[in-house]
């Protein structure tokens, strides 16, 4: 179970580290203000997150990806943050979607944790 957990992680950070290159303009749009240099965070956010998720599949390198997975973790949170406070979709479910998504990250910066 713990094999199958960890795949689950690495996979779904390539992924999401994959679509930065794919669908940059959705990161984009959650960016703080106040960051400078946009798309080359996303990008850079990307990056990270696909050599993490990779670095998770090692054993010899699993505790350095599940570190750097737990720093990009919070170094997203204020885009989280901001994605709710700058939300102009009006639909209950997401809105919703968006308050769930903070704890979440509590969530997952436990489940990377466990494989440190």
């Amino acid at each position: 179970m713990e094999n199958t957990s960890l795949y689950i992680m690495s996979a779904m950070y390539i992924l999401a580290g994959i679509m930065h290159f794919v669908k940059p303009k959705a990161y984009l749009r959650i960016m703080p203000r106040y960051l400078p240099y946009h798309l080359p965070l996303v990008y850079l956010s990307g990056v990270f997150e696909i050599v993490f998720g990779t670095l998770l599949l090692f054993p010899s390198t699993q505790e350095i990806g599940a570190w750097g997975i737990i720093a990009v973790l919070i170094g997203v949170f204020p885009a989280n943050i901001h994605m709710l406070q700058t939300n102009k979709v009006k639909k209950t479910w997401y809105i919703i979607a968006l308050w769930v998504r903070l704890p979440l990250q509590g969530f997952l910066i436990y489940w990377a944790w466990l494989f440190t």
